[in-house]
């Protein structure tokens, strides 16, 4: 590697990291080098175009590869401090960048599972079993935010007669999630209310654990004690692995996740804009029609 190469990775990694705190917590932050010492390396060279053009024929321009560390650095420094700007079209160049390949990422996991989220056997549907419309929630028993978002999903069940929900355990916060979790599945595979025992444990106070869990089946009509011996079934812990498989491929990392056509949807982002995708997805075929 000469020595250009160096110093241009080098000023990669400063721009990188001087993109700011907001951009570089995004989820998985993949900060992609290659792309940055690209812009980088395109800018110098138009730097130095500029700087060919205003020399005398006269003189003798070394090349680039020969100029010393201790000069280049100076004005690649001097460049920056003429022209601060350069760090935001680099930040705005490299953001736009990720998320291309992100997207691209997505749409190929995505068509890779899409039997598993759409299709899986035994998995929870809600609303209408043949809607037009999917709507995917991965969430987790112990999660704030989930809580929250219960009225959303139970406002959009109520007024779509068209709307498929489909529900995704995914216990990630804690052990008691997990246990809960497995009691889900099976009162899932009961002719038991779902979404009552759902919506139980979401509006139940502290921790979701196993005990609450058992609970709120019972209240159901199903016998707690068949429950706690079929949570350590190999069918139980398939369901939940099967979410994390998904997860893991599409890069869903906290809950809620939603997922509607081939858009994922982090956070819960409110009943609204989860009515506007719908009927995006209705209107064009996509989450946001152009």
């Amino acid at each position: 590697m000469n020595r250009l190469s160096i110093v241009l990775a080098a000023l990669a990694g400063l721009l990188a990291g001087a993109l700011g705190y907001s951009f570089l917590n995004q989820p998985k932050p993949e900060i992609d080098a290659l792309a940055v010492r690209a812009i980088v390396e395109q800018v110098l060279e138009e730097q130095a175009s500029q700087a060919t053009a205003q020399v005398p024929e006269t003189v003798a321009i070394p090349e680039t590869a020969q100029i010393d560390p201790a000069v280049l650095n100076p004005m690649i420094e001097q460049f920056l401090l003429d022209d601060p700007k350069v760090l935001q079209r680099v930040s705005t160049a490299l953001e736009e960048t990720l998320r291309a390949e992100e997207a691209e990422r997505s749409r190929t996991a995505l068509a890779e599972f899409h039997d598993k989220i759409f299709n899986a056997p035994g998995q929870i549907v809600l609303g209408n079993p043949d809607g037009d419309v999917t709507l995917v929630e991965f969430f987790d028993y112990n999660c704030g935010y989930c809580r929250a978002a219960l009225p959303d999903m139970a406002a959009l069940l109520a007024e779509d007669p068209n709307l498929k929900v489909i529900l995704k355990e995914f216990p990630i916060l804690s052990n008691e999630s997990i246990d809960a979790a497995r009691v889900a599945v099976l009162v899932g595979q009961s002719d038991a209310s779902y979404w009552d025992f759902h919506s139980t444990l979401f509006t139940s106070r502290g921790k979701v654990d196993k005990t609450v869990a058992l609970a709120a089946a019972q209240d159901l009509g199903l016998s707690p004690v068949d429950l706690e011996l079929r949570m350590g079934d190999a069918g139980v812990a398939e369901t939940i692995q099967a979410s994390y498989e998904i997860a893991q491929a599409l890069g869903i990392t906290g809950t809620p996740t939603y997922i509607i056509g081939n858009e994922i949807i982090p956070g819960a982002i409110g009943a609204d804009e989860l009515r506007a995708r719908i009927a995006d997805m209705r209107a064009c075929g996509k989450t946001q029609c152009s």
